[in-house]
């Protein structure tokens, strides 16, 4: 069942809200999911339920909140271009703080996992935030950017073989600076996993998710 909660930043001490999800028994630990630019989204959700059926306790935080209080952007190029200004507007110190938050409100092992933007976060908060024990991420096209975060702890990455947005150089820079983390190409395009976009794929997004399930099992 999810729920609405309200975090703390670790960086500056900014109340924020998040989505939660618990599973029915105990847990067997907690992830954090991380958003792409449009906000704490259905699909966001959808994820955190996923993985409360799983077993663990999810939590989703709203990152954007400074910018607009339950912030929302839709797929119009206007959505986008609002998404893109709040990216730029959020420095990853304060990005990691605000993780940081919602691994600390969540049981012990604790997981990391994001979608675009949110994967790119995914590899910030794996080089920066403390008490977690692997990491998840998907199609964050600005991971290349991010090189000289190095991750504390495990790291998986997925991308979509025909992402217009993600030039396969790019792929490529990341697989070499990290050759120790599983990296899978999948026969989509971007936001293959998001069930509203034109790239929905289920059968890769069923195998990422199905990947990511066993290697957060492989770090218990």
């Amino acid at each position: 069942m999810l729920e609405r909660i309200d975090l703390v930043s670790d960086a500056d001490g900014f109340a924020f809200a998040a989505a939660r999800a618990r599973p029915k028994g105990p847990p067997l630990g907690g992830v954090v999911v991380l958003q792409e630019i449009f906000g704490l989204t259905a699909h966001i959700e959808e994820v955190c339920e996923r993985f409360a059926s799983a077993g663990y306790e999810a939590i989703a935080p709203s990152l954007f909140d400074r910018i607009e209080s339950g912030f929302h952007a839709d797929h119009a190029p206007e959505g986008i271009q609002k998404g893109i200004a709040a990216v730029m507007a959020s420095p990853w110190d304060q990005v990691a703080g605000d993780i940081q938050a919602a691994v600390n409100a969540l049981p012990q092992p604790r997981y990391v996992t994001g979608f675009c933007y949110g994967g790119a976060a995914t590899w910030v908060a794996a080089a920066r935030c403390t008490g977690l024990s692997a990491a998840s991420c998907f199609y964050g096209r600005l991971i290349a950017d991010l090189l000289n975060e190095t991750p504390r702890v495990p790291v998986m990455l997925h991308y979509g073989a025909r992402d217009a947005s993600i030039p396969p150089e790019n792929v490529e820079r990341v697989r070499v600076a990290a050759p120790d983390s599983p990296l899978y190409l999948y026969d989509a395009g971007h936001g293959f996993c998001r069930e509203d976009s034109s790239d929905f794929d289920q059968t890769a997004r069923d195998l990422a998710m199905t990947r990511t399930f066993d290697w957060f099992a492989r770090w218990r």
